[in-house]
């Protein structure tokens, strides 16, 4: 689309190159003169906050007190402005009560490419490296990682909140670099997070505790993957949550993620669900035609309840939400589990109800998950719940918690350690998990005719002849 037309008295243009920024024009003209060229009326918007840049030094804001809009004025050229929970401008600070005060500090480069803004402080990337700055201008870290070029950095291929920054690798770009944003070192065990394929996009969630922080990710197939930023040692687990998304943002206040997913407009309410019951993961979507949007339109924020959306010939188009998953974040994040009850009986919304059950379970809250499950239908979780809920043991109780979300392994170890030897058993007997449930009993030394009766059963029911080697072998020596 066309921004302006300009028809200077220089001749013919022969050649034009942009500045790193991206903000700054320079033309080689027929009569031999050079032109500088300037990108004017750029426009900021966040909350209730506007800013448009109307000549080089100077901005235009509207701010909510204010009927007037005041004007800022700078000594030197404004290159590069990001409008957040501050606004900073090329090595300037501007909150949003002192506007005619800024914090004024020098930056080692001149030209800024890219400000990316978190609640607690800012990222700068220039020529020379990723800066991370809090809101009083002190160098915060400057993380680094091998063979790092900055002047390919962009708003989708870094991301940053409180407490993470994340990088995709241009060299390899199946790799993220996940760096701790305060010391600006490697996250965890010190290995990027590597995808089987080639990433386009990427996004950290900014709310909720560092233990609990996501990454979402779009790669070359344009399918969405979620994962947990923290690793220790083990193999984190990467899970496929969309199709065909061409665009993606999370919440600024909740952790509630939406995207352009094949010509739909879709908000994933909680994504964590694919970590806790995979099924309920579809009853907690909110899906949108998007086809009046035009072809390929990109998610340019996601603040509160309201949703940009850029369509292809460069207008925006502003979409709203409802507002009470995020309500429901806030209640379940401090633990008010009976206002969470009472907003979904308030509401009466199925994907609401959806997003509770989910988020007890995550939780380890029995009583109110019990109560969501009822309410969306799912009676055979409601007596898997309840026959959990009478379970003597503390341990056995978490244990069964982790079978529920589907984490065989983890539940597993934790009864082996709590050393519930026979339930860890029972567990792989109830799966048909018939040869580890065996070599448990054989390597702890007890219950091996326990498991060989249950094989026993099973064969008879199904009418079948037991071939197993070591089956067969132990039956001889042990008797039922």
């Amino acid at each position: 689309w066309s921004y302006s037309l300009e028809k200077p008295n220089t001749g013919s243009i022969f050649a034009i190159s942009w500045s790193m920024d991206g903000t700054q024009l320079a033309g080689a003209c027929g009569n031999g003169q050079v032109i500088f060229a300037h990108v004017l009326e750029q426009h900021w918007e966040w909350k209730n906050f506007q800013i448009t840049l109307i000549k080089r030094r100077t901005m235009k804001h509207q701010v909510p007190k204010f009927l007037i809009r005041p004007l800022v004025f700078f000594f030197l050229f404004v290159f590069n402005l990001e409008l957040g929970r501050a606004g900073a401008a090329a090595g300037l600070d501007l909150g949003t009560k002192n506007w005619n005060t800024p914090l004024i500090f020098d930056l080692k480069e001149g030209t800024v490419s890219l400000i990316l803004q978190a609640e607690r402080h800012f990222l700068l990337v220039d020529g020379g490296g990723i800066y991370l700055y809090s809101y009083e201008g002190r160098l915060i870290s400057s993380p680094k990682y091998p063979g790092m070029r900055t002047d390919i950095l962009n708003a989708q291929t870094v991301s940053l909140s409180n407490d993470t920054l994340a990088v995709k690798d241009k060299a390899d770009e199946k790799v993220i670099y996940i760096f701790e944003a305060l010391s600006g070192k490697p996250l965890g065990d010190g290995k990027p997070l590597t995808h089987e394929t080639e990433i386009v996009e990427i996004a950290l969630d900014q709310k909720g505790l560092t233990s609990e922080r996501k990454i979402a990710f779009i790669d070359k197939n344009r399918d969405l993957f979620i994962t947990s930023v923290k690793r220790f040692g083990k193999e984190q687990k990467i899970v496929k949550i969309g199709t065909m998304v061409q665009s993606l943002a999370w919440n600024d206040t909740s952790n509630i993620l939406c995207g352009i997913q094949n010509s739909r407009f879709t908000v994933w309410y909680y994504p964590n669900t694919v970590y806790v019951d995979k099924d309920l993961l579809p009853k907690t979507l909110y899906e949108k035609d998007a086809s009046e949007f035009s072809k390929k339109p990109q998610v340019v924020s996601f603040v509160g309840n309201q949703v940009t959306l850029r369509r292809a010939d460069g207008s925006l188009v502003h979409l709203h939400i409802s507002p009470y998953p995020a309500i429901l974040h806030s209640h379940t994040s401090s633990s008010r589990w009976e206002d969470g009850l009472r907003l979904c009986r308030f509401v009466k919304d199925q994907t609401l109800w959806a997003c509770l059950a989910a988020m007890a379970v995550a939780k380890q809250d029995m009583s109110t998950a019990e109560i969501a499950y009822a309410a969306i239908g799912e009676i055979d979780k409601v007596q898997y719940i309840n026959s959990i809920k009478d379970l003597p043991s503390k341990e056995s109780r978490l244990a069964h918690m982790l079978l529920f979300s589907g984490n065989t392994q983890e539940a597993e170890t934790l009864l082996l350690q709590s050393g519930l030897v026979y339930q860890a058993i029972q567990v792989n007997i109830n799966l048909y998990n018939w040869e580890r449930a065996l070599d448990l009993a054989v390597k702890h030394r007890t219950h091996v005719d326990t498991v060989l009766a249950y094989r026993q059963k099973f064969l008879e029911d199904f009418g079948k002849k037991e071939t197993n080697q070591r089956f067969l072998q132990y039956a001889e020596g042990v008797s039922v």
